[in-house]
């Protein structure tokens, strides 16, 4: 999973150094829905840029709850590919693109009385740590709009940007240590989860950037 990550970024970093080249690019440093990012962008047509960006944040907290004891663990990875048209030849843009999502979510139970997991009771002895995993799809597809144009003018300025990455539904995955959990209260378990995340098909994008015009 790594190595994908990786590899589009050594090609985002490739493809931005033969467009440095041309007439009308910046660089930025954002922050938003994603993480914390870098982008360059540069201008295809009098209208129109393409920027390439890579978006990256972790966050984890250990915390107490009815008597169980929760690791959570948000791990924020994306690389994404824009077209950029600004309607107007100003800073006003629309935006579409494609996203490759390594977003993913972990929560690690240890619980000190009971489970109930797919309809079934188990002790905690019998359930060990329970882990589950939510991931979604590794290519998303993005609408949004924007303000700034980092291919126009030179020097400092600012940009903002607001979408939706349409990265589908959830995918749960749940394992649990103890060896008397059945894989059919598990995968009963994760259906209901997914089911439950139904509303996360759709990821809000709100981001704002920093950028220096070349």
């Amino acid at each position: 999973m790594k190595k994908g990550f990786i590899a589009v970024a050594a090609l985002t970093a490739v493809l931005c150094s033969q467009l440095a080249r041309a007439d009308g690019s910046g660089v930025s440093v954002k922050v938003g829905t994603l993480g914390y990012g870098a982008e360059f962008t540069a201008a295809t047509t009098s209208m129109t840029n393409v920027r390439f960006g890579i978006n990256r944040y972790s966050y984890d907290k250990t915390t107490m709850e009815s008597d169980i004891n929760y690791k959570l663990e948000l791990d924020l990875k994306s690389g994404d590919l824009l077209l950029d048209w600004h309607p107007f030849s100003g800073t006003f843009r629309l935006t579409a693109g494609v996203v490759y999502n390594k977003n993913e979510f972990t929560v690690t139970a240890e619980p000190a009385a009971s489970y109930n997991i797919g309809g079934a009771t188990y002790t905690s002895a019998q359930v060990g740590t329970l882990t589950g995993k939510v991931t979604f799809k590794k290519t998303a597809p993005y609408l949004g709009v924007g303000w700034g144009n980092a291919a126009k003018g030179k020097g400092l300025s600012f940009g903002a940007d607001l979408g939706i990455l349409f990265q589908g539904s959830p995918d749960v995955k749940l394992t649990a240590t103890g060896s008397v959990v059945t894989a059919a209260s598990l995968a009963q378990e994760e259906q209901e989860a997914e089911s439950s995340m139904s509303d996360f098909k759709r990821y809000p994008v709100i981001a704002f950037a920093l950028t220096y015009k070349f």
